[in-house]
């Protein structure tokens, strides 16, 4: 227990401290070096890592692929110009077109896309349109985009719960089935916690004075990246009917997406930058850690705790929220995958629920929330520690309770 607890703080520790995008792999990776020179895990608990995760992280690059393309071909500032109109009423009316559209990139691609490739598109915006309001203004609408991905109501949304679907033998239908629901009713809860959270900025009347910048329009490489990306969201429902692996569709639709950005001028070498390449090594070596915590007996006395709780899926959503704000949501992803194997699917549900809402609450809570800000740091808005634990709390706590509650209902 002591080496798999040492691992697992040496792995977090570098990946928090160190300000580099390859700290999180770094850290991962030199826990697993504790671990295997311990004792604490084997070899082979290793190559079963590496067996378990190949085909998810195939899905999890495509899709970064399919992001990086869209982004590079303009798309996310197209839909900053479906934005501007809205802008020339009540300060609300722009915000809540922003949080759909944020919801809806997180949704279709992934979380991280819409938090780190949407966020800048509008900030520029809100600067553009809000010239002498755009300081008070520019946190709301930064904070909406960050919200809006909160429960992932397909796998592929996020990346740890397309991992733990998988190991869990979740198909995508039945995810779908039991996650868009409660999807759903988060993003409502949410937006009316954000909007009250922010309610004396929005509560502004005066249209917007500004004008945006001419956005070029998206030519036919970016049409194609579009319809590719869509494709694939309607093909997974098919395939997952006739037990076929994600991944068959993923890397095809990522090679068309990265052909149609270089004939759109885009070098294929800007497109590999774009992909957050760490993120592989750094799941791989969390799964191995996790594995090195389950042999010290950390995830038995989860089971242990979840077996006797007579409200199971509060708890495990709970602890998984509180975990994933705490520790960091890919860690206690894993340990929640190896806790609840065997458990019924609705315990799992559970934990994806609780580590999708928990790192609203804590900047440590996920990588995204720590390179959100980072960026926005970047960019002349430093937002507090003291607004972002508040913001989280008031808008994460609501919608966790009402989340856990559909789940329950869906899966009665």
């Amino acid at each position: 227990m002591i080496v798999a607890c040492a691992a697992m703080a040496v792995a977090l520790a570098v990946a928090l401290a160190w300000r580099s995008a390859w700290a999180p792999a770094a850290g991962a990776l030199a826990g697993v070096a504790i671990a295997l020179g311990g004792g604490a895990v084997e070899l082979g608990d290793v190559e079963r890592a590496a067996r378990d995760l190949w085909r998810p992280m195939i899905v999890i690059v495509g899709i970064m692929a399919t992001a990086a393309c869209a982004n590079k071909l303009g798309v996310f500032t197209q839909l900053a110009a479906w934005i501007e109109p809205y802008t020339h009423g009540p300060v609300r009316f722009a915000f809540r077109v922003v949080f759909a559209l944020s919801a809806l990139v997180a949704a279709t691609l992934s979380n991280d896309a819409a938090i780190l490739l949407f966020t800048p598109v509008v900030i520029e915006l809100i600067r553009q349109m809000y010239p002498l309001r755009h300081e008070k203004l520019v946190v709301p609408f930064a904070f909406a985009v960050f919200v809006a991905a909160g429960v992932a109501p397909l796998p592929t949304g996020n990346p740890m719960n397309l991992v733990v679907a998988e190991r869990a033998g979740i198909h995508f239908n039945a995810y779908v089935a039991h996650m868009l629901p409660v999807a759903i009713v988060g993003w409502f809860v949410a937006y009316a916690m954000l909007a009250h959270c922010f309610r004396a900025e929005l509560a502004d009347e005066v249209p917007a004075r500004g004008r945006m910048k001419t956005a070029v329009p998206i030519g036919t490489p970016a049409k194609i990246v579009i319809a590719t990306a869509g494709a694939s969201v309607i093909s997974y429902p098919i395939l997952a009917e006739l037990g076929a692996r994600l991944w068959f569709v993923a890397a095809p639709a990522a090679l068309i997406c990265v052909l149609a950005a270089h004939r759109g001028g885009v070098p294929v070498r800007r497109i590999a930058g774009a992909i957050s390449w760490e993120l592989l090594p750094f799941v791989f070596g969390m799964l191995v850690l996790a594995t090195a915590l389950a042999r010290a007996g950390a995830t038995s006395e989860l089971a242990d705790l979840y077996a006797r709780s007579s409200a199971p899926v509060a708890t495990v959503g709970v602890i998984g929220a509180l975990g994933s704000a705490i520790v960091n949501n890919h860690p206690m992803a894993l340990l929640h995958s190896i806790a609840l194997h065997g458990a019924p699917d609705r315990m799992v549900y559970a934990a994806l629920v609780g580590g999708d809402l928990g790192p609203r609450m804590l900047p440590i809570g996920s990588l995204a929330g720590l390179l959100w800000l980072h960026g926005l740091r970047r960019r002349g808005l430093a937002i507090p520690l003291s607004m972002f634990v508040r913001v989280g709390a008031i808008v994460t706590i609501p919608s966790l309770v009402v989340s856990l509650v559909v789940l329950w209902l869906v899966t009665m």
